[in-house]
């Protein structure tokens, strides 16, 4: 993706979080100097991987093949094998109209899928068979808002605004927003997209920037390159 790009998601992206009356937290909106300047103090934000995620799976097509991701809080790994501390992540996300987050499960991460907003947010679900690959024919059974809904191999949950899923670690699951875009939430267990995203088809998580243009913020994908 070229930064230019990335720079008109994030603009976009803010004006239909806030169009909800969603505010993100005052880091999301320091230049990439500022960030430098307060990489002591921010140690926090850039150890947890919080901040802006805009990713195309490395496919370079973004409108039919990606997601837009801000990770707002994040406990970590560490604090999960104690089973003390903070063991929770909360993102705020954006699928557009009929863009696809493919197929993945996660190795450890049990979270709920909540649509804040916008369209139907439609996704795809799969239990996982022993080995953990996919299920194709066993039923799927999840809790929609405390209650059960079961669907059979493939089928496809539609959340209307205000409505959730919760998925355990290992269920997979694909999703797109249908109608309009949604805004979604997901409040989860500790986040790790370094090691605990499994997808389907070989594709990557992040994606590969063409640096056309000065970055607007950086994504957390960039600290390691230009901060650290």
């Amino acid at each position: 993706m070229k930064r230019s790009e990335i720079n008109e998601i994030i603009r976009e992206a803010d004006a239909f979080i806030r169009s909800f009356g969603y505010i993100l937290p005052p880091f999301a909106y320091w230049s990439p100097d500022l960030m430098k300047a307060r990489r002591e103090e921010a140690a926090g934000i850039l150890q947890s991987r919080l901040g802006w995620d805009i990713t195309d799976y490395g496919q370079e097509k973004f409108d039919d093949l990606g997601l837009f991701l801000f990770t707002v809080r994040n406990g970590r790994l560490a604090d999960m094998k104690t089973g003390s501390g903070m063991l929770y992540a909360e993102k705020i996300m954006i699928s557009r109209k009929n863009q696809l987050s493919p197929m993945h499960r996660h190795l450890s991460k049990a979270e709920d899928i909540i649509n804040r907003g916008g369209g139907t947010l439609v996704l795809e679900l799969f239990m996982p068979r022993q080995d953990g690959g996919i299920d194709e024919s066993a039923d799927v059974s999840v809790p929609v808002d405390g209650v059960t809904r079961r669907l059979a191999a493939g089928g496809l949950l539609k959340l209307d605004p205000g409505e959730s899923v919760t998925l355990l670690p290992g269920v997979w699951h694909a999703f797109w927003a249908e109608g309009r875009d949604v805004l979604i939430g997901e409040v989860s267990t500790v986040n790790d997209d370094l090691t605990d995203n499994v997808f389907r088809d070989p594709i990557g998580r992040f994606s590969t920037i063409e640096e056309d243009e000065e970055p607007l913020h950086l994504l957390v994908s960039d600290y390691d390159r230009w901060i650290r």
